[in-house]
C-alpha cells in the first residue's frame, strides 16, 4: 500500500468514523437531555459497557490483532483465505454464543464485578435487567468485526467503517419516536441496541460476500490455524482492551458516587471523537499494511507507513487535546447542558473532559504503536505491558479516590495511558529500523506542538470574547461553531506556516481517495 493510499484509507475510515461520532454526540445529547445523569443513566451506562467491553476483547482486540495479520498473509500467499475465514467465523460464533449464555445467567455477578457501588440501591437491579437485554449485542458485533477484518485486509474500508454508524442512527430514531409518542425513552433505548447489532452484521456480511468472501457458517473444528489464532488472540484481547479494563476499574470507583458514572461517560464521549476518528482509523489501516510489508521484507516501506501514521495521528490529535484542556466548559455546556443535565453536571463533565484531554495523545499513540507488535504476531509483549498499565490505573484510581473523589478514575486512565505508550516504545527498541519514527516525523512533531499551543492561545482569547454569547439560547450554538472554527483555522494556519502539516498532502490524498 503506497503512502498516498495509506492516507486515503485512513481518510475513508476517518470520515465514516467522524459521522459515527457526530451521530454519537447526538445520541449522548439526547440521553443526557431526556434521561439525564442519575440512577437510570448510571444503570444504562453500566449495562451497555458490558457488551462493549467484551466487544473490545473479541472484536477490536482479538480479531484486529490476530485475525487480520493471519488473513492478510494467507491472502497475499493465496493459501485458502476463504477457508481460514470460515473456520474463524465458526469458532467466534461458538465462543460469543457461549459467552452470551453465561452472561445471561450470571448477570448479577457481572454487574457486581463492574459496578459494585450500585449494590444496595435501585441501580443494581436496573443494571441487571438492562444488561440481559443489551448483552446479545456482543454476538452480532463480534461477527461483524470479523467481516470488517476481511474487508480491511483486502483494502475495502468503506462498509466496515460505515457499520458502526447504524447503531447511532437506530438509537437516535428510537429515542425520537419515544419522545414524540410519549413512550419510555429508556425502554426504547435499551431494546434498540441488539436490533442495531443485527443491522451491522447484515451490512458487513453482505459487503464481504459481494467482495468474494461470502463465508459460510459451519460447526467449529480444531485445526493448526485455529490453534495459532487462539494462542495469538488471547493476549491480544487483553492488550488492546486495556482501555476498556481501565474504564471498568474507573466505573467501580465512580459507582460509589451518584451521578459520577454518567459524568465520566459523557466526558468519555467527547475525547472519543478525536480518538475514534484518528486513532482507530490509523490503526485499522496501518495493521494490514504493515503485515503485508513485513511479509514482503519491505522494511523501508514499513517504516514509512509507521512514521506517516504517527505524523498524521499527532497532527490531528495534539490540537484536539489542547482544545479539550483549554475550553472544556463551553464545549460541555453547549453540547450537553439542557433538559435533565444541570449546571453542576456540566461543571463535573467539563473537569473530567479536561483530564481525559491530557491523555488523548497517549490513547492515539497506542493505536499507532500496537500494530508494530501485532503485524509480527507478537501479542505477548503488549499483553505484559497492559498488565503493568492496569496495575498503575487501579492503584491510582483506588488510591486517590479518598482524596479527589470521583475524579480519580479519569486521572488514573490518563496516567495509565502514558505509561502504556512508554512501555510500547521501550519494547519496540529491539525491533528493526521500521519500528522507529523517521527524521521527518521528528522535524514535524515540534512544529505540530508549537502550532497547537498557539491555537490554544487563540481559543482562550476567543472564549473570553464569546463568553456572553455562549450562554444565550440559540446563539450559543453559533458561538460554539465559531469558537471551534477559530481553533481549526488557527491550527491549520500555524501548522502550514511552520511546516508541521502541509494542507496539499491532505487535499491530494482526498482527491485520490
Amino acid at each position: 500500500m503506497k503512502p498516498i493510499r495509506l492516507l486515503s484509507g485512513f481518510l475513508t475510515v476517518g470520515v465514516w468514523t467522524l459521522l459515527s461520532r457526530v451521530l454519537g454526540f447526538v445520541r449522548e445529547i439526547m440521553i443526557l437531555s431526556l434521561i439525564g445523569p442519575g440512577p437510570l443513566m448510571d444503570a444504562f451506562v453500566a449495562a451497555f459497557r458490558l457488551p462493549n467491553m467484551f466487544r473490545r476483547f473479541f472484536a477490536e482486540g482479538a480479531f484486529n490483532a490476530a485475525f487480520v495479520p493471519m488473513f492478510s498473509k494467507k491472502l497475499e500467499a493465496d493459501e485458502e483465505p476463504v477457508r481460514f475465514g470460515a473456520d474463524a467465523l465458526a469458532w467466534l460464533s461458538f465462543l460469543t454464543l457461549s459467552l452470551t449464555a453465561l452472561a445471561m445467567i450470571f448477570m448479577p455477578a457481572l454487574v457486581w464485578a463492574t459496578a459494585a457501588g450500585f449494590e444496595g440501591d435501585p441501580r443494581f437491579d436496573l443494571t441487571v435487567g438492562y444488561g440481559r437485554i443489551v448483552f446479545p449485542y456482543i454476538f452480532f458485533m463480534s461477527l461483524s468485526a470479523l467481516f470488517s477484518g476481511v474487508l480491511n485486509a483486502t483494502g475495502r474500508f468503506g462498509a466496515a467503517a460505515a457499520a458502526p454508524v447504524l447503531l447511532n442512527i437506530f438509537v437516535v430514531l428510537a429515542m425520537t419516536i419515544a419522545h414524540y409518542t410519549g413512550g419510555s425513552i429508556i425502554d426504547w433505548l435499551i431494546w434498540t441496541v441488539p436490533v442495531a447489532g443485527i443491522a451491522q452484521l447484515t451490512l458487513t456480511w453482505s459487503a464481504a460476500a459481494k467482495a468474494g468472501f461470502g463465508l459460510k457458517l459451519h460447526l467449529p473444528k480444531p485445526n493448526p490455524d485455529m490453534r495459532l489464532l487462539l494462542v495469538t488472540a488471547i493476549p491480544a484481547a487483553l492488550a488492546t482492551g486495556v482501555m476498556q479494563i481501565n474504564l471498568v476499574v474507573g466505573q467501580l470507583v465512580a459507582s460509589r458516587f451518584e451521578g459520577a458514572v454518567s459524568w465520566l461517560f459523557a466526558a468519555d464521549r467527547l475525547y472519543q471523537l478525536p480518538l475514534g476518528v484518528v486513532g482507530i482509523a490509523v490503526g485499522i489501516v496501518l495493521l494490514p499494511d504493515l503485515s503485508r510489508k513485513l511479509k514482503a521484507g519491505d522494511a523501508v516501506g514499513a517504516r514509512e507507513a509507521f512514521s506517516r501514521a504517527g505524523e498524521i495521528a499527532l497532527a490531528l490529535t495534539v490540537p484536539a487535546a489542547i482544545a479539550l484542556i483549554v475550553i472544556p466548559l463551553p464545549l460541555v455546556s453547549v453540547l450537553f447542558g439542557r433538559g435533565e443535565t444541570g449546571p453542576d453536571d456540566v461543571a463535573a463533565i467539563a473537569v473530567a473532559t479536561a483530564i481525559y484531554g491530557l491523555g488523548l495523545p497517549a490513547f492515539v499513540l497506542q493505536k499507532v504503536q500496537q500494530p508494530l507488535y501485532f503485524a509480527r504476531s507478537d501479542t505477548r509483549s503488549p499483553f505484559r505491558f497492559a498488565l503493568v498499565a492496569m496495575v498503575i490505573n487501579a492503584g491510582i484510581a483506588f488510591g486517590l479516590a479518598p482524596v479527589i473523589g470521583w475524579m480519580a478514575p479519569a486521572l488514573a486512565t490518563t496516567l495509565a495511558g502514558w505509561a502504556m505508550v512508554a512501555l510500547l516504545a521501550l519494547g519496540s527498541r529491539k525491533m528493526g529500523p521500521e519500528a522507529r519514527f523517521d527524521s521527518r516525523f521528528w522535524r514535524r512533531l515540534w512544529r505540530i506542538v508549537f502550532a497547537s499551543i498557539l491555537m490554544g492561545a487563540c481559543l482562550w482569547a476567543a472564549n473570553l470574547t464569546l463568553t456572553l454569547a455562549l450562554d444565550l439560547p440559540l446563539i450559543r450554538y453559533a458561538a460554539l461553531i465559531l469558537l471551534v472554527g477559530i481553533g481549526i483555522v488557527s491550527f491549520f494556519g500555524f501548522a502550514h506556516l511552520f511546516g508541521g502539516l502541509r494542507l496539499g498532502e491532505l487535499r491530494g490524498a482526498m482527491r485520490r481517495g
